[in-house]
């Protein structure tokens, strides 16, 4: 299975009851093991889960620690991109360069990188005095 297919399969076992906007990510780690997350939201908004977190913290606790390249799809006019803070939680795991495919449930695909979807990213170069 693809990893767009996987975050295809896992979006359905999204849980999006307010916004109704499901989300799949799937994350192909360093060591090849692909992990999968959904949005889960909750009623008290925002506190919900992204996809792209749920997936970082599958292939966490699976005992893999980089990310080899990563897949997003949503119902959507155009593919949606990860939002700020799930950004920020790829580049912690992931190097500049790793691909980033973004689609639609409509086979549009976009494909772009890490660093490209977070520029000037906050990584820990600048905790090197702490």
């Amino acid at each position: 299975m693809s990893l767009i297919d996987t975050a295809r399969a896992v979006r359905r076992n999204a849980h999006a009851p307010y916004s109704k906007f499901k989300v799949g990510a799937a994350i192909r780690a360093a060591s090849g093991t692909i992990y999968a997350g959904c949005n889960v939201e909750n009623v008290a908004y925002p506190e919900g889960t992204c996809a792209e977190a749920g997936a970082i913290a599958a292939m966490i606790a699976g005992g893999d620690t980089r990310i080899a390249e990563i897949a997003v799809i949503a119902d959507s006019p155009k593919p949606v991109s990860p939002c700020g803070g799930c950004r920020q939680k790829i580049a912690e795991f992931a190097d500049g360069d790793v691909e980033v495919i973004l689609a639609t449930t409509d086979n549009v695909v976009l494909k772009t990188t890490v660093a490209d979807l977070l520029p000037g990213v906050f990584d820990a170069d600048y905790m090197s005095k702490v």
